[in-house]
């Protein structure tokens, strides 16, 4: 049967006429629930005609094979019926993934200020984890997902099967011959949809201050793909925010380092001399809790959900100004356990050449003859934790299969409080063996799980944010009672801080207040003590090995802040926020997006208020991205083959 050669194009000309249908009645929906950041922008029509811009650039990815190669495997009869199966098949998964993740927006939105991106796919990678999570804390909005995904695909696939016998159609040779290249070139354009050197990219919308706003005209299915196009350039993140010599990044980077080892090996390996003087060096132990925000405590001016920290605050180092350097557990791990700079690129954790030979706290005390673990009440395969770790330094991982018998296990794992017995009763079995340890808190996560009747709740309704945060630190005030009271405490620095933020989001370009986190630093002699300049997670290791009383040297570049020379400098401290990294010296911040020139603002009454670019300050923002991407990729943040092992 021989009709117009343009009968074949119905299905794919019905598929994508339903996804611009759907994606933009999604759009619009979106736009006007978050109207009151949308409104100040005036750009409404603008996210409306980029967003059909950008949903073309996602159709001509769907069907650039398959439509393409179509006019081709239609010729014969045998194939014709098995190619018209597959097709209907592949546009109706299609249209179901376009609308499940049109429907998983709003919940993303509410959970990380943003459209799906790599973190929904990183997720993917733990669906136990995952689904045991949604199955508890977000039931309606899976039914609505999935049901409304499947019933998306079903229609899609009813309707595609009335176009059977018009599908039997096969267009001549002569215009297959026409038709293929037309469309290859057709659809090519639409996924580039600019005659420009580059391609469009998300950087084409960014047409405001607010980093969500920017991705309205995109769809969740184009923010995921880019996310996973982005994972996968790596090495260019060198120049993502522009280029710069790594001999002057590096002398950039290391102008507060001193006594600096000239090694071309790791560019900024040196001598850190331990301020604290010590006969034997301390034992050493991170409390890393989940999602402690500043908002949640009282002592930094949030909700009273925190009265043990608050208590403890009094008794050693307290950090009124602490910033993360990004909004991810895995940010937050590589910031205090290797001092190591945020890049655009997924945190170290996670990437392929750090996971073994990468400096950590870990292999340099482990070289010193420390025990050093990692013990968790999840699974440790999370967020490819077990691997970077076991590679890098630390000895032992504790995790969910190592507690026989838990007062309480939610999604997540064990409970806080299974977490931090099972961590005394290591310390307690440690004797004279010093020890490191990492401990990583879980309780305060979504679908915010713990044992009841602990304390009072902040909230009738159980499972929120804020009785999580009260649990978490009701079972951090029994633990810290508890090592008091225990032979190692006099022996033992410990640091309570946060990974990162409960949730990041703002109208700002990067919302800077949305990553002031608490930090402490207790235990054996420590003096209290209150330091209200800014400070870095980076600037956590450095610090905590002087007032350990371990002299070594290693390629961290953050602060020593028990050196008055070292505190009396201006405050600074870097963030990532997904693609934009901000720096901000004082109260100045410089924030940097691919392809973009970098801005700068005046952080003032926790928001960011456009100012004069300082080319030197932002010459030393590019330069901690330079050189953090660069010691990466070439393997250079690492300790020497053999380390001296002094402590004086």
């Amino acid at each position: 049967m021989r009709h117009s050669p343009f009968t074949f194009l119905r299905p794919f000309v019905l598929f994508a006429l339903a996804s611009l249908v759907l994606l933009s009645v999604s759009r619009l929906g979106h736009t006007l629930w978050l109207w009151e950041r949308v409104a100040p922008t005036d750009g409404l029509l603008f996210i409306l005609l980029q967003g059909v811009r950008f949903d073309l650039v996602v159709l001509g990815m769907l069907l650039f094979f398959p439509a393409s190669l179509t006019p081709l495997m239609v010729q014969t009869r045998l194939t014709s019926s098995a190619w018209w199966r597959f097709i209907q098949l592949y546009l109706s998964l299609a249209f179901g993934v376009v609308a499940l993740l049109e429907l998983s927006t709003p919940g993303f939105i509410l959970q990380y200020d943003a459209r799906p991106n790599r973190i929904f796919f990183e997720y993917l990678l733990y669906p136990k984890e995952v689904f045991s999570m949604l199955l508890t804390g977000y039931k309606l909005e899976l039914v609505l997902g999935v049901g409304g995904a499947l019933l998306a695909g079903v229609l899609m696939w009813r309707r595609l099967g009335r176009e059977r016998e018009e599908l039997a159609a096969r267009p001549h040779p002569w215009q297959v011959l026409l038709l293929m290249p037309v469309l290859v070139l057709a659809l090519a354009f639409a996924v580039r949809s600019t005659t420009d050197h580059r391609p469009v990219n998300p950087s084409t919308v960014a047409f405001s201050a607010d980093a969500l706003v920017n991705t309205l005209p995109l769809s969740s299915l184009y923010n995921v793909i880019y996310a996973g196009y982005e994972t996968t350039r790596e090495d260019d993140t060198r120049f993502v925010y522009g280029q710069m010599p790594l001999e002057e990044a590096t002398r950039l980077v290391r102008g507060d380092l001193v006594t600096t080892v000239q090694d071309a090996e790791i560019p900024t390996l040196h001598a850190q001399q331990a301020s604290v003087q010590r006969e034997r060096p301390l034992n050493l132990v991170i409390i890393l809790e989940e999602s402690l925000g500043a908002e949640f405590v009282g002592s930094l001016g949030g909700l009273p959900l925190t009265p043990n920290l608050d208590r403890l605050s009094h008794e050693g180092i307290w950090f009124e100004r602490l910033f993360a350097t990004g909004t991810r557990s895995v940010r937050g791990i590589e910031a205090v356990t290797t001092g190591f700079t945020p890049t655009p690129a997924r945190a170290v954790v996670k990437l392929s050449r750090a996971q073994r030979g990468f400096f950590t706290l870990a292999d340099l005390l482990s070289r010193r003859g420390y025990d050093t673990s990692f013990i968790y009440g999840g699974e440790s395969h999370f967020d490819n934790m077990a691997r970077f770790f076991t590679g890098n330094g630390f000895q032992r991982i504790i995790d969910q299969n190592d507690y026989p018998t838990p007062v309480f296990k939610g999604s997540w794992g064990v409970s806080d409080e299974d977490l931090f017995n099972r961590a005394h009763e290591e310390f307690l079995a440690a004797g004279d063996q010093p020890f490191f340890s990492l401990i990583f808190s879980s309780s305060n996560h979504s679908p915010f799980e713990y044992p009841p009747g602990r304390f009072e709740p902040y909230e009738p309704e159980p499972a929120t944010v804020n009785n999580a945060v009260k649990y978490a630190d009701y079972a951090l005030g029994m633990f810290i009672d508890k090592a008091k009271q225990a032979d190692y405490w006099d022996n033992t620095l410990f640091l309570i801080v946060s990974d990162h933020n409960s949730r990041v989001y703002g109208d700002d370009l990067l919302p800077v207040e949305r990553f002031h986190i608490p930090g402490l630093v207790l235990g054996a002699d420590t003096r209290p003590e209150r330091i209200g300049g800014i400070v870095s997670q980076i600037d956590l290791p450095p610090t905590l090995l002087s007032l350990m009383g371990i002299s070594s040297e290693h390629p961290m570049i953050g602060r020593d802040l028990t050196r008055e020379d070292m505190r009396s400098l201006p405050g600074r401290a870097i963030m990532q926020f997904f693609n934009t990294q901000a720096y901000m010296h004082k109260d100045q911040v410089v924030v940097m997006r691919p392809d973009k020139p970098a801005q700068q603002f005046v952080y003032r009454d926790e928001r960011l208020h456009p100012t004069e670019l300082d080319p030197a300050l932002a010459r030393l923002a590019l330069a901690h991205q330079v050189w953090g991407a660069s010691m990466y990729r070439d393997g250079r943040y690492r300790l020497p083959q053999q380390q001296p092992a002094t402590s004086d």
